[in-house]
């Protein structure tokens, strides 16, 4: 079995560095799951204007209005089969901030060639999400083609949007894993941040989704 991750990329997957070959190479077969746990640098929304907006997503457990520095948090991936039969990822995050501890997740499905990341715990919001490798071998993400599921599919122009930009790498000097996380509007500017460092290890898994980290509702629709 191939990773979602190893599918989209193809031969470019043997490009990322070792250590990304492994955390992205996680899949419904590999009987393990991923834990990591560091500390972000920062992270939060640093656009003040748009903090009573994420205080309300916040409640999806998706984007989050606090902005701090040195915030401790843990992050863990299960690779599994959603129920309508695609490889699929789900990551859970919970991020202390010391007065509150935000949780944001997502499970990402790939359909045919095209990998779609829904995000919050109804998945109601999804966007395409676009991979590549850099030269030196690090993970970049794009997500884009933003949609929301009210009943009715709302897609979202990126004009009027925002873009979301990942790149993650293995820092050899500290033996860690970093990644820096971007949420950007066209016109508004950064809406969202996290970067920071984490160490991570894999543990045993049966290839389920544990209860604790599925959604409320699952979403087909791409």
């Amino acid at each position: 079995m191939r990773s979602i991750y190893q599918h989209v990329l193809g031969r470019e997957f043997s490009k990322l560095q070792p250590e990304l070959r492994k955390y992205f190479g996680l899949h419904a077969g590999s009987g393990a799951f991923g834990i990591g746990e560091g500390t972000f640098d920062v992270a939060g929304c640093p656009a003040w204007f748009a903090r009573p907006v994420f205080r309300l997503t916040a409640l999806e457990n998706a984007f989050f209005p606090e902005y701090s520095s040195r915030v401790p948090f843990t992050i863990r991936n299960y690779a599994h089969v959603d129920p309508f039969g695609r490889p699929a990822l789900t990551a859970r995050r919970e991020i202390d901030f010391g007065t509150v501890r935000r949780l944001f997740e997502d499970t990402t499905s790939l359909s045919g060639d095209r990998l779609t990341d829904y995000v919050g715990r109804h998945r109601r919001m999804a966007t395409a999400l676009t991979c590549s490798v850099t030269e030196d071998g690090r993970m970049r993400m794009v997500s884009s083609a933003t949609r929301l599921y009210a009943g009715v599919r709302v897609p979202v122009p990126d004009a009027v949007g925002a873009l979301a930009y990942m790149e993650q790498w293995w820092d050899a000097d500290s033996g860690r894993f970093r990644i820096s996380t971007r949420v950007v509007h066209r016109q508004l500017g950064t809406l969202l941040v996290y970067a920071g460092a984490f160490d991570y290890r894999l543990e045993q898994s049966d290839g389920a989704l544990p209860l604790e980290a599925q959604p409320l509702r699952w979403e087909e629709r791409t």
